[in-house]
C-alpha cells in the first residue's frame, strides 16, 4: 500500500508539473494566471504570491491553473484586458498550451535516459511473438521430464526427459536431429515433430565444442504446431523448450543512453498509438472484467491501476519496470491532451489555429473575416465529451478495484 501511495503521489507531481508548463510559459509571455491549485474539490488552504492565488483542494486527482482570458467569452477584468490570453499571438497561445503536454514529454525523456544510463529499460530484440521465438538459435533448456498431456505439469510417474537422460545440458545448441539440420528452434521442433518415436541422432554444440548422442524420443500427445487448439496425435518428443539467451532488459550507460532515449522514445510513441487504438475496442473486455470475466492485461486502466501496477513492481524491487510505467504514462497523458477535442489543450489549439485558417482563406477569397469561433455553440459537444470521459473514467476506475490487472496474472 506504502509503494501503491507513493505511485500515485508521482502520478500526481507529473501532473502539477503539466499545469506548472502552463503556468511558466503564459506568465513568461505577460499573460494572467490567476490561480495555481494542486487538486480539485474544495480548498484545502491557499496563499498570494503576486496577481496568483496558489493552493491545495482536498481531492487529489490533478490540478489546474487559470490563465484569464484563454477564451474570448470568459469573463476579464476591464484591468487585465490587454492581458487576456486570447489577445495574445497565435504562436505564444500555441506554445502556452502546448507547454503542459511538452512538460511530460520532458519527463519521459529525462527518465528514459536515466532508464537506460542506469537501471535498465526492456530488450527491444527480446523475442516476444511465436515467429521471433522460432527463429532463435535452437539453443535448449532441457525439461525434468516429459508429460504424455502437454495440459498438465510434470508428476513423479512421468519419466525423465529423453534429452535429460542423454546427457544434453542447459544451453546446448542443437543443430541435427535424427540427420536433418536445424537452423533456429521453429526448425528443431518441427524435426522432433517429424521423426518417430524411438532412438535418434542429435547433433549439438556446447561451448563452441560439437557433440552428438542417441536420444530416445518419447511419444506424446501434442496438437498441431500451426494450429494449437486442434485435434491431437502422437508425435515425437525431445523434453527441451527454448532457453532464451537475449537479456530482457539491458542498460547503456550514460553515453550510450543519448541514442537509445531517441530509440525508446519512438517505440514508446508507437506503443501509445496502437494503445490509442486498442481502446474501442477493448471497452467490451473491460465491462465483462466487472461482471466475472478473466481480466484481459490489454484492457484500459485507470490512474488507480496504473497506481497498483507501479506500487506492486516496487514491492517486488522491479525498479525499472516501475521507471518504465510512469515514463509510458506521462508519454499517454501528454499525447492524451493534445487530442483536438474539447475541454483538452488540444481541442483549444486546434480552434485556435481552424480559426486562423478561416480567416487566411477569408482573405484570400475577399471576404470578410469570419472572426472567433463561438465557444458556446461548443458547449453541447462539449459536454457530451466530458460526460463520454467520465464514464469511461469510472469503468476503468470500477475495474481496476474489482479485477485489476496485476504482474503475477
Amino acid at each position: 500500500m506504502l509503494f501503491t501511495a507513493a505511485f500515485a503521489l508521482a502520478i500526481l507531481v507529473s501532473v502539477c508539473l503539466h499545469e506548472l508548463g502552463h503556468m511558466l510559459t503564459a506568465k513568461r509571455f505577460g499573460m494572467k494566471v490567476s490561480r495555481y491549485f494542486v487538486g480539485y474539490g474544495p480548498t484545502a488552504f491557499s496563499f498570494r504570491r503576486g496577481e496568483t492565488e496558489y493552493g491545495l483542494k482536498w481531492l487529489p486527482f490533478g490540478g489546474f491553473c487559470k490563465i484569464v482570458g484563454m477564451v474570448p467569452d470568459d469573463p476579464v477584468a476591464p484591468a487585465d484586458e490587454h492581458r487576456a490570453m486570447w489577445r495574445f499571438p497565435l504562436w505564444q497561445r500555441t506554445v502556452v498550451m502546448a507547454s503542459g503536454a511538452f512538460t511530460q514529454l520532458g519527463l519521459a525523456l529525462v527518465g528514459l535516459w536515466f532508464a537506460a544510463a542506469y537501471v535498465g529499460v526492456p530488450n527491444l530484440n527480446y523475442p516476444q511473438t511465436s515467429a521471433e521465438i522460432g527463429a532463435q538459435p535452437a539453443a535448449v533448456r532441457v525439461a525434468s521430464c516429459v508429460t504424455p498431456d502437454a495440459a498438465r505439469a510434470c508428476t513423479a510417474a512421468d519419466p525423465v526427459s529423453p534429452a535429460m537422460a542423454a546427457g544434453l545440458r542447459d544451453g546446448d545448441v542443437l543443430t541435427a536431429v535424427g540427420g536433418v539440420p536445424v537452423a533456429n528452434y521453429a526448425e528443431m521442433v518441427a524435426a522432433v515433430r517429424q521423426a518417430r518415436p524411438g532412438p535418434a541422432q542429435v547433433a549439438y554444440s556446447r561451448d563452441g565444442h560439437p557433440g552428438t548422442v542417441t536420444v530416445d524420443l518419447r511419444a506424446v500427445q501434442r496438437a498441431p504446431l500451426d494450429n494449437p487448439g486442434g485435434p491431437v496425435a502422437t508425435v515425437a518428443a525431445l523434453g527441451v523448450d527454448l532457453r532464451i539467451t537475449a537479456p530482457a532488459e539491458v542498460t547503456f550507460g550514460p553515453v550510450g543512453a543519448i541514442p537509445a532515449t531517441a530509440d525508446y522514445a519512438a517505440w514508446l510513441g508507437g506503443q501509445t498509438v496502437a494503445a490509442f487504438q486498442r481502446i474501442p475496442g477493448k471497452v467490451p473486455a473491460l465491462w465483462n472484467s466487472i461482471t466475472g470475466d478473466a481480466r484481459d492485461p490489454e484492457t484500459p486502466i485507470s490512474v488507480v491501476g496504473v497506481s497498483l501496477i507501479g506500487g506492486e513492481a516496487a514491492s517486488l524491487g522491479l525498479w525499472s519496470t516501475v521507471l518504465m510505467i510512469f515514463i509510458g504514462l506521462n508519454v499517454f497523458m501528454a499525447f492524451f491532451n493534445l487530442l483536438p477535442l474539447l475541454p483538452l489543450d488540444g481541442g483549444h489549439m486546434s480552434i485556435w489555429w481552424f480559426e486562423r485558417a478561416r480567416s487566411w482563406l477569408a482573405t484570400r477569397r475577399h471576404r470578410p473575416d469570419p472572426g472567433r469561433v463561438d465557444y458556446y455553440k461548443l458547449v453541447p459537444v462539449t459536454y457530451v465529451l466530458i460526460l463520454v470521459g467520465a464514464a469511461f473514467t469510472l469503468l476503468t476506475i470500477t475495474a481496476d478495484l474489482i479485477n485489476p490487472i496485476t504482474l503475477q496474472d
